[in-house]
């Protein structure tokens, strides 16, 4: 090959790709490829930027429909008037609602139905505190099918309240509501209640002319229902929650349960060795008289060393190196005091630190050299440090079997043989908490173990050695049974100067 025609040649291979790269660069990279009709209800909101838009296939990026699904139930009459309200998922699986006034028509549509709605040409405005679709008419309306199932969207109420907008028109569940005050004989749905499922209180509206408004108030219920939002004086989305119909109220409990005693907070990792050093904070709701009436604690600890290895088949009563007892059967705590049980060292963070002797000690032993109380075995730690799950139950008995249900129990991390459905089932039994639920309270079947059902939350492990106690701080109404702030874990790192304020100080309250 000659010069000339090498050097065509290498043109030629470093020019040509460049040419098919710019002849390849048009406006649609996909030749063929459709733009979808519809667009996401996520996607339509944010068009919005405080005041009234015009939807074009322009600013929908080509789209002019909507498919969604039918929320509202006007038969109830709880809902504001003509307002059809459909909600997606379409945008990453973001749930997103939106209102479209439609007068007397929206009673035509019911929940379940699969509708598409051509938008191009409507205004989006908020009116009243909501974002509407206006100038939507009956004939832009395709239902395309009935009776679909809608999938359950449980939410906390911090999370509305904290994000308003999000959640606006969207169908929503706030499980175990209770009312803040507690209600008494007579109250009913009417006007507007504070519902609190243990993080915050939302209002729950209820229209005077409701069919459902003379229903009694709940001890504990799941209501499903429809954010609406409205205009605080500051400008500000103010939510509130509203039932469509008297099946959107459903009761889980008539029953009040209050726990006497409460898990507060624990010291699982001592800075240096944690034999005879490690503690239980408790707090009392009520006036105790541990003579009177016994209680015991049992922690767990499942670090793969420990033994008997396998499924707990004795639950809380297994032993050995799995549970340990403290048998709680003198002294006193008043209500709303914490007291303490662990080891005999009695300090705050391990050997050398400031001394605890003086604060309401239940039960100390010395753990290292002693058997626990009927059951557990010596040993140089009570809790897990291997990242394997550890746990705490409070009982209203000194004699705790395989079938004993706590009082008050927590879990700090997931790991080991906790839990298993058999036949048989085994595992450590859990009672209704912050945390934790013996029935689902959707689906209402049973789950009476820690990691069966929903039952998997934990509070985390913290990294050994360094000296943390664990606040667990938290909300309790001794007069409703329930959280009204659930437990968080505040880690606080402790020295061995620290004073009993620094885990005292911010922790649990009860609230009357």
């Amino acid at each position: 090959m000659k010069n000339s025609e090498m050097k065509k040649l290498i043109i030629y291979s470093v020019f040509l790709p460049a040419l098919l790269v710019f002849w390849g660069c048009k406006k649609d990279n996909y030749p063929g490829a459709q733009i979808s009709p519809y667009i996401a209800i996520f996607d339509i909101r944010a068009l919005y930027k405080g005041s009234e838009v015009t939807l074009t296939t322009g600013n929908m990026d080509g789209s002019h429909s909507i498919a969604a699904m039918v929320v509202s139930d006007h038969s109830g009459g709880n809902l504001p008037a003509g307002l059809l309200i459909v909600q997606d998922s379409r945008r990453l699986s973001q749930l997103r609602g939106i209102a479209v006034p439609l007068g007397d028509a929206a009673n035509d549509f019911v929940p379940g139905d699969s509708v598409i709605i051509n938008v191009e040409g409507a205004k989006l405005n908020r009116v009243n505190g909501l974002l509407e679709l206006v100038g939507i008419t009956t004939d832009r309306i395709t239902k395309v099918s009935s009776g679909n199932p809608i999938p359950i969207n449980r939410v906390a109420t911090n999370l509305i309240l904290s994000d308003p907008e999000a959640y606006e028109s969207t169908l929503s569940v706030v499980v175990k509501g209770g009312f803040n005050p507690l209600p008494v004989a007579g109250d009913v749905l009417a006007g507007d209640k504070n519902l609190n499922d243990g993080f915050g209180d939302l209002t729950l509206h209820t229209e005077a002319t409701a069919a459902f408004a003379q229903q009694p108030l709940s001890v504990s219920a799941n209501y499903y229902g429809i954010v609406f939002n409205s205009i605080g004086k500051e400008g500000q989305l103010i939510p509130q929650l509203r039932v469509r119909t008297s099946k959107d109220v459903v009761e889980l409990s008539a029953v009040i349960e209050i726990a006497p005693v409460l898990i507060t907070g624990f010291m699982s990792d001592v800075k240096g060795g944690d034999g005879n050093y490690e503690y239980i904070q408790l707090l009392a709701t009520t006036d105790i008289d541990f003579a009177a009436t016994p209680y015991a604690v049992v922690v767990t600890n499942n670090a793969n060393a420990s033994t008997p290895t396998g499924f707990p088949a004795q639950g809380w009563a297994t032993g050995g190196m799995r549970t340990y007892k403290f048998n709680l059967y003198q002294g006193k705590a008043a209500k709303g005091t914490f007291f303490y049980v662990g080891g005999a060292g009695k300090m705050i963070n391990g050997s050398s630190s400031t001394s605890m002797a003086s604060s309401n000690w239940i039960r100390a032993f010395n753990y290292t050299t002693s058997d626990g109380d009927g059951f557990g075995t010596k040993t140089g730690g009570l809790f897990a440090n291997s990242g394997n799950a550890s746990g705490i139950a409070v009982f209203k008995d000194s004699v705790v079997a395989v079938n004993s249900k706590p009082v008050d129990v927590i879990f700090i991390a997931t790991g080991g043989s906790l839990y298993t459905a058999g036949p048989p089932e085994k595992g450590y039994r859990i009672t209704n908490t912050d945390f934790y639920d013996v029935k689902n309270p959707i689906t209402l079947e049973d789950q009476q173990y820690y990691r069966s059902g929903i039952n998997t939350l934990s509070f985390v492990y913290n990294t050994a050695d360094l000296g943390y106690f664990n606040m667990l701080g938290g909300k309790y109404n001794a007069s409703l049974g329930k959280w009204m702030k659930a437990r968080s874990q505040n880690n606080v790192l402790l020295t061995k100067e620290s004073a009993l304020s620094e885990i005292e100080g911010e922790g649990a309250t009860i609230l009357q």
